[in-house]
């Protein structure tokens, strides 16, 4: 059977149990389908699995990274280190929080921040560091956090890519100092659309609580129980940030499967990452030498366009033509039009990550797919390369 003749292979697709759906179906017949008794039950639930002492819910992971960042109560000037390997809204959220972006290359075989490059870009300005662990590998938290408490600035750690990561034998979120985890339909558990904030700082997590609805004094949805009142107090100007419980229902499941799911995002890459071996196609992805357990939110190898003789583009549109889907993360951020207008940046401020972002792509990944469906994947990109 030709390519053309097969199903489509998405790059991602998530995994949703008949016990999700039940749930789900649940809280639609409770009457109950916004911020409720299921979100709770998700916060408990992920403040276990992470071992954090403040989880907040949120629409987002993009409402998490705004509200962790308004937090910080920047100042006009007040600058935010990040990395230009990244979606948009890590940047996005630095500058509607009052920051101004101050971008650190990547190391080109992890496609992490270079830790070793940040201690040069801090300035009397600079009040935090968004690191983000790229596809699921941690970044080298250890520099970074001696770094912060050597200039007394704040780490925000963008873990949309990370839930379940782990760096040297401690679990994203369970240490440190604030981290924000995605639960989009293509991250490896969701809730439709959905993020969360972990923190250890009190008064950080009673303002991300306050600005996520509303500004309102109390939890909303007990207002309209049994016991609840109907008063409140909005005590500042707020945001309408908050997860629902139709959202929660899925994560109330989700979450136990998590490691497996890992198990198997690993089972996969590692399969990729030998059966590609020594194809002078692609340059496979790295990794760090500290102990560290991947999550492998993506798998990301970066094509060699003169082996290959094609680029991304024609590579992705060749895939797409035979039925397989692949995915692109990212382009430099800095790169768009709005961060080279507004800020400056150009081309040739982070060289690796625009060596990087002109060759990266993501190959299918995801719990459901089979060895088979792996198997077409290399097999037609061997036809492709005209590899015997």
């Amino acid at each position: 059977m030709s390519g053309a003749e097969q199903e489509f292979l998405p790059f991602s697709r998530p995994s949703i149990s008949q016990a999700a759906i039940d749930e789900v179906v649940a809280c639609l017949r409770s009457g109950w389908i916004t911020t409720g008794p299921r979100v709770a039950r998700f916060e408990a639930a992920l403040k276990t699995y992470l071992g954090a002492p403040h989880v907040l819910a949120l629409s987002s992971a993009t409402a998490g990274l705004h509200l962790a960042l308004l937090a910080l109560k920047l100042q006009p000037g007040d600058e935010v280190i990040t990395t230009p390997l990244t979606f948009a809204a890590t940047l996005n959220t630095i500058v509607l929080a009052g920051g101004t972006p101050v971008l650190v290359d990547v190391e080109p075989s992890t496609l992490n921040l270079d830790v070793t490059r940040v201690a040069d870009a801090v300035t009397p300005r600079t009040r935090a560091i968004v690191p983000v662990h790229f596809a699921g590998l941690p970044v080298d938290l250890d520099p970074l956090y001696q770094l912060a408490a050597e200039e007394e600035i704040r780490i925000i750690e963008d873990a949309a890519h990370a839930i379940g990561t782990e760096y040297k034998n401690r679990r994203i979120g369970s240490f440190g100092d604030t981290q924000v985890f995605s639960f989009h339909p293509n991250k490896n558990m969701t809730t439709g659309e959905g993020g969360a904030v972990a923190t250890r700082d009190d008064a950080l997590a009673r303002e991300v609580a306050l600005l996520r609805f509303h500004g309102i004094d109390r939890e909303a949805w007990n207002r309209f129980g049994r016991k609840g009142t109907q008063d409140y107090e909005v005590v500042t100007a707020g945001y309408k940030y908050n997860m629902m419980d139709l959202q929660a229902a899925l994560g109330l499941h989700q979450l136990p499967e998590l490691d497996a799911f890992i198990t198997r995002r690993t089972e996969l890459a590692e399969r990729y990452q030998t059966q590609l071996k020594g194809w002078p196609q692609w340059t496979l992805p790295g990794a760090p030498a500290y102990a560290h357990r991947h999550a492998w939110h993506l798998y990301t190898p970066l094509i060699n366009p003169k082996a290959a003789d094609m680029d991304r583009e024609a590579f992705m549109s060749a895939m797409q033509e035979r039925n397989i889907g692949t995915g692109l993360h990212y382009r430099a951020a800095h790169l768009y039009p709005y961060y080279r207008e507004t800020f400056g940046f150009k081309p040739g401020d982070c060289p690796h990550a625009e060596s990087i972002a002109d060759r990266i792509v993501s190959l299918p990944l995801f719990p459901g797919m089979t060895d088979r469906d792996h198997d077409r994947v290399i097999e037609t990109m061997a036809r492709l390369f005209q590899r015997s």
